[in-house]
């Protein structure tokens, strides 16, 4: 049974079991929390499926005139048309039959045309019949999906996504569980660095996330899948689709991560805001580059696209940067330097006013 913690402050002195007790009851209850997560994805995982594979259907167009040189969509459009045609073609030829079998009680028919007439407009009819079956078995399920291959890899496949999504849903947790591990080993000072980049990875992963998945991922799947499709029968293997998805979704996260690093190093005091700026012509060169390699697209808007957001992450971290500077400056030019927690450590000390202490002797001063 997991227990409480209770807050570790840095100056404790802890052993190593204690330690490793506290570094076990945390991974007791991420692990707790992780499958709770796990829990509610798998209950969900039809819905979180359907997800994923929106950007995979998005390039699908079966109902626009554009054609796609792949052969199996265009045998899947070719057949939602062929019931669309089935639909409309049906209940004409029933009326055909029906306007036949009128023509041939017309005065001045003979015997013999009314009844070739009626064996006609009965045949009418039976075909009416069959076409409206045959447009009524139309699929209904036009969506793209991917294919499973093995027997077990329709429930393997399943397990992991869940998987997948619980990692991001309790991550903000788990971060929290290994920064609060590691933050009696850092000093006050180090901790007010700290502290604030920790709170920003997790927001800036999600929403690097959510960039990932509403823009630049469904422009990647849609051009990847139309490469030269005209010489492949294009089927897409589900654990394949679902890993490319992860990866991909993942590294746009972690690129959404240059607050943090350009924070981080500022503060720490390894290059400065204004050498930043100056150099702002080679960062973003490498930023254009990222964004080519992540939205694999000959399209330049696509690519601009998935740049901005990097571009302005950048340049409020400077700004930052530029803000937590001068805050510095400021200090340090009213004298303040060192650790404030020094500072208030030793203002703990009552001030003997009119009294000089030297060793242990005491003099008026």
């Amino acid at each position: 049974m997991a227990r409480r913690l209770r807050p570790v402050g840095h100056d404790d002195q802890l052993s190593i079991i204690e330690h490793l007790d506290e570094l076990r009851t945390r991974l007791i209850q991420s692990i707790i929390v992780l499958a709770i997560a796990f829990s509610f994805c798998y209950w969900q995982n039809g819905s979180i499926l359907h997800a994923i594979n929106a950007p995979l259907q998005s390039k699908q167009d079966l109902n626009g005139t554009s054609h796609s040189k792949d052969p199996l969509e265009e045998s899947a459009r070719f057949q939602l048309k062929l019931g669309k045609a089935l639909d409309a073609t049906a209940p004409a030829v029933g009326g055909v039959g029906d306007s036949l079998q009128r023509l041939s009680r017309a005065p001045g028919v003979t015997a013999a045309d009314r009844a070739a007439v009626e064996r006609e407009a009965s045949a009418l009819r039976r075909s009416a019949a069959l076409l409206a079956d045959a447009a009524r078995a139309k699929p209904t399920n036009t969506a793209r999906q991917p294919v499973t291959l093995g027997v077990t890899e329709p429930f393997v496949t399943t397990f992991t996504v869940a998987g997948y999504a619980a990692l991001l849903l309790c991550l903000p947790f788990l971060l929290y569980q290994a920064y609060a591990f590691v933050l009696p080993a850092f000093s006050p000072h180090e901790r007010r660095v700290a502290l604030p980049l920790m709170l920003m990875v997790p927001v800036l992963f999600i929403a690097g996330v959510a960039f990932g998945y509403f823009v630049a991922l469904p422009r990647a799947v849609n051009f990847l899948q139309n490469f030269n499709d005209a010489n492949f029968d294009i089927l897409i293997q589900a654990k394949d689709y679902y890993r490319f998805s992860v990866l991909f979704l993942a590294a746009i996260g972690l690129l959404f991560q240059i607050p943090v690093g350009v924070l981080a190093i500022t503060r720490l005091g390894i290059i400065s805001a204004r050498q930043l700026a100056q150099n702002r012509g080679y960062v973003i060169l490498v930023l254009a580059i990222v964004a080519a390699v992540a939205t694999p697209t000959p399209d330049p808007v696509t690519m601009l696209l998935a740049m901005a957001p990097l571009v302005v992450l950048f340049e409020l971290s400077v700004l930052m940067a530029r803000i937590f500077e001068r805050r510095r400056e400021r200090a340090e030019a009213r004298g303040e330097t060192g650790d404030p927690d020094d500072d208030d450590d030793a203002g703990e000390r009552p001030a003997l006013d009119g009294w000089d202490t030297v060793d242990d002797d005491v003099t008026v001063s």
